[in-house]
């Protein structure tokens, strides 16, 4: 399945069960705002933790009906904790972060004994709606991994796969960026590129088409493919964009949301839950879409998890 935009995840999400959502220190006016709008549209149900008083009076702000909604007293040290606790006992299946630092609450996400960790490494997701593009595109990691080595880019790219298929993606295709297409030892990143592709043939890598180095125009038109004559089964067709650091990730998002108007959503991958990892310049609806695709690719984990327990039982 391709979504073309974000109303289409949000039409898909609204059709399935609610998704308890822990948040750690919700007492944040904009997130409340996601939150109670994902109420709204049905299929969010919020686990609130933090200093109660705080919560209360900030949801009292911004008209967020609490009647009915869990919410965990916690100071704000201890709330990360308990939010990401409510995820790992099974009570929640998207966690949140809301008035916290973002690294005192990856730190709990991380955390040895209570934490989310897979062994797999975290990395961000960003989905992003384009005026006159024609689907959503994915791009990682441009949010958390700062100068990635071939080894990590190989787990983020296998992460961005994992995550397509949880929205129905079933073979994706990757393009590894790069300023062109020519490898050459003065640009590591080509190198990179060229490794990454090969171990995707390899199966080292699997569940996608994957090819590069790739330039941006030669990932996503065909037209200048073909004008350059690049063949590549992912030339003017790829879902998810590899960058090479958080500097050409972070840059390129950017671009896309202010000289395009695009919308941007992102969730934490790597995770055993889907993380929502919000910052203050996404906007209420990039916030609202990022719960969304969370709670889908909860649905989607919690599935995995469902017919393997089955398997178990029945095996």
């Amino acid at each position: 399945m391709q979504f073309k935009n974000f109303k289409q995840v949000l039409d898909v999400v609204k059709e399935l069960p609610r998704v308890r959502v822990s948040v750690a220190n919700a007492q944040d006016e904009k997130v409340l705002l996601a939150l109670k709008k994902a109420v709204q549209e049905g299929f969010v149900e919020p686990v609130l933790v933090g200093s109660r008083s705080e919560i209360e009076r900030v949801a009292w702000d911004v008209g967020f009906d609490l009647k009915g909604v869990d919410i965990f007293e916690a100071d704000a040290l201890v709330a990360p904790e308990l939010a990401v606790k409510l995820v790992r006992g099974g009570n929640c299946q998207v966690l949140m972060k809301g008035l916290v630092n973002s690294s005192t609450f990856l730190k709990a996400v991380l955390n040895g004994e209570w934490g989310l960790r897979t062994g797999k490494i975290l990395s961000h997701m960003a989905v992003y709606e384009v005026p006159g593009y024609d689907r959503l595109l994915f791009m990682t990691d441009g949010g958390l991994n700062i100068s990635p080595d071939i080894e990590m880019k190989k787990q983020i790219c296998q992460n961005a796969i994992d995550f397509a298929h949880s929205l129905g993606i079933t073979l994706p295709k990757v393009a590894i960026l790069s300023a062109n297409e020519q490898v050459s030892p003065k640009m590591p990143v080509t190198l990179e590129a060229q490794q990454l592709a090969q171990m995707a043939k390899k199966g080292e890598i699997t569940g996608a088409v994957v090819d590069g180095p790739l330039a941006l125009d030669i990932a996503i038109n065909k037209e200048a493919a073909e004008h350059k004559g690049i063949k590549s089964p992912v030339a003017g067709q790829a879902d998810i964009l590899l960058v090479p650091n958080i500097e050409a990730g972070n840059i390129l998002g950017k671009a896309i949301m202010y000289f395009a108007g695009g919308v941007m959503a992102g969730i934490i991958l790597g995770a055993a839950a889907p993380v929502v990892l919000p910052s203050r310049a996404d906007t209420p609806q990039g916030k609202l879409m990022s719960l969304a695709l969370a709670c889908l690719a909860g649905h989607s984990m919690n599935r995995k998890d469902y017919n393997f327990r089955c398997e178990q039982i029945t095996g």
